[in-house]
């Protein structure tokens, strides 16, 4: 599986392509989707610029940039320090999304990302920030007030983003999603290193927990079926990784799974029987896209649903 679709809802509204040549929609309902092509010759700080010069700053809620110019060559910091630039203008801004990208436009591998720390910063009422790509992200430990929803999606996502997640403060974080990948594209880390991040972020308020894309996605439904700190969790997300069925029996058995209502084991290696055994869990389990091993020599190999 790849990216093939831009994103087409984000933060409760319908996401539309933004064109400087079109009429401008100014509907409450949409959020604009600031994107340029290969060999384009304006620039993104540019269409950021002229987007904003239409529309009403003092209301704008939300904002999703896609690819600006050649993101496996030039990095987010342009963009990032455009946005941080404007915030005084955009007192209501309170969601970000920044790499949506399909495939056929940057690899998500490919997408050099760049320092978020001038970003957060600069928006302290943000609610929502989702990042995608995680080649040079640079992600500093951090203390904001008011995110709600935090989304990192890479196709392996280096320690030292997860080393600073663990050394962070979102006291009103309700959603935290990673996408963990691959040591192919990138990934280090272990289960001791994700169990500081949830030491770390699981808040009161902390509903939705999403380890995706795991190359260790067993050894994660390990640790969390007997984790007390998911108390809280009504979601947890463990689709588009590894997860057979050691980690399937494990949840089958775990004991602080029970106020959950959905769990999602989407792209899984799973036994049918034990396929069946959690279908007859008390929440919703989806099992949607399963995989067979790929067997070669005798060795067996997993793979996560994106890499590069």
């Amino acid at each position: 599986m790849t990216i093939s679709d831009s994103t087409t809802t984000f933060h409760h509204k319908k996401v539309v392509q933004y064109d400087p040549e079109i009429a401008f929609d100014p509907s409450p309902d949409v959020v604009y989707r600031l994107s340029l092509e290969y060999d384009d010759k304006r620039k993104m700080p540019d269409l950021i610029a002229g987007f904003l010069e239409k529309t009403d700053k003092t209301t704008l809620e939300a904002l999703i940039i896609g690819m600006w110019g050649d993101p496996y060559e030039a990095g987010a910091d342009e963009v990032i320090a455009a946005l941080a630039g404007h915030a005084p203008q955009l007192p209501k801004l309170r969601a970000l999304f920044i790499g949506d990208m399909t495939y056929e436009e940057c690899e998500i591998s490919w997408i050099v990302q760049g320092s978020y720390k001038p970003l957060l910063d600069a928006f302290p009422l943000l609610e929502e920030l989702r990042i995608r790509g995680g080649n040079e992200l640079i992600l500093e430990p951090f203390a904001h007030q008011n995110l709600r929803k935090f989304t990192i999606e890479s196709g392996g996502l280096d320690q030292k983003i997860a080393q600073a997640l663990a050394e962070s403060s979102m006291p009103k974080l309700e959603h935290l999603e990673l996408w963990l990948g691959t040591d192919d594209y990138g990934f280090s880390g272990d289960v001791a290193l994700y169990r500081k991040v949830l030491a770390q972020l699981a808040t009161p308020t902390l509903r939705y927990l999403g380890l995706r894309d795991a190359q260790i996605a067993d050894e994660l439904a390990v640790w969390l079926a007997n984790e007390p700190l998911l108390a809280t969790i009504t979601t947890l997300d463990l689709s588009l990784g590894t997860l057979g069925d050691v980690g399937a029996e494990a949840l089958l058995h775990g004991t602080h799974l029970g106020n959950l209502t959905l769990l999602d084991l989407s792209h899984h290696y799973i036994s049918e029987a034990n396929q069946e055994k959690l279908k007859a869990l008390p929440f919703e389990v989806v099992l949607d896209d399963p995989q067979e091993d790929d067997e070669d020599d005798g060795d067996v190999y997993r793979y996560v649903a994106v890499g590069e």
